[in-house]
């Protein structure tokens, strides 16, 4: 409902920053920004509706279940290996991570920033709306 009433009608922007909470996030993270511009956020978006399957079940394989996702996705598997090994671009999202939580001082996920307004935690589209009115 937010990207259709209020980004795909330009009365805001939505800008993705990672944050990632573990090791797993992480990579998962990396892996994301290895897709082309147009295929990282339906990527992103994937990754959160299956979360219960890649971030928190117990006794699997982690790097499997994303490798599975971005195999999906449209990713060659020499790409997704070169993408969970890249350590340079997993400390970029790490300092990524670190600036935004002292910029915009983030103690939960999802946060959103809303001009100078830091709101933590889900919340209804009625007041993400009204929030992003108020600029």
């Amino acid at each position: 409902q937010v990207k259709r009433e209020l980004v795909q009608t330009g009365k805001i922007r939505f800008i993705w920053r990672d944050f990632p909470l573990d090791q797993i996030a992480l990579r998962a993270a990396v892996v994301a920004r290895y897709f082309p511009a147009e295929a990282y956020e339906p990527f992103i978006e994937t990754l959160f509706a299956s979360q219960d399957r890649w971030a928190f079940a117990r006794g699997i394989d982690h790097k499997t279940e994303i490798g599975k996702i971005a195999a999906l996705a449209g990713m060659s598997s020499a790409t997704f290996e070169a993408a969970w090994a890249d350590d340079d671009t997993a400390r970029g999202v790490l300092a990524l991570r670190q600036q935004g939580e002292r910029q915009y001082n983030i103690q939960a996920t999802p946060t959103f920033v809303f001009g100078t307004r830091v709101v933590s935690g889900s919340i209804p589209f009625d007041r993400f709306a009204q929030e992003a009115a108020r600029g």
